[in-house]
């Protein structure tokens, strides 16, 4: 017997980048959709908030592009 997953869980892969000054660039990537979003954040904020910000960007537009179609 298989599970379903469900959809509000999906794998979301997460890149950091240290860009000049305070800077930090976030992408996260859906790979079922093979979608990825990208954001520039303070370094200061802790990982977990940046990609908490990430994941909502990259769900936002997901959900962008299922209503496009």
């Amino acid at each position: 017997m298989s599970k379903k997953r469900s959809p509000l869980y999906r794998e979301i892969l997460f890149e950091f980048y240290n860009v000049s000054g305070n800077f930090v660039r976030v992408s996260a990537l859906d790979p079922r959709t093979n979608t990825e979003v990208t954001l520039i954040g303070d370094k200061r904020y802790s990982e977990k908030r940046l990609m908490d910000e990430a994941a909502r960007k990259l769900n936002y537009v997901l959900n962008k592009k299922k209503r496009e179609h």
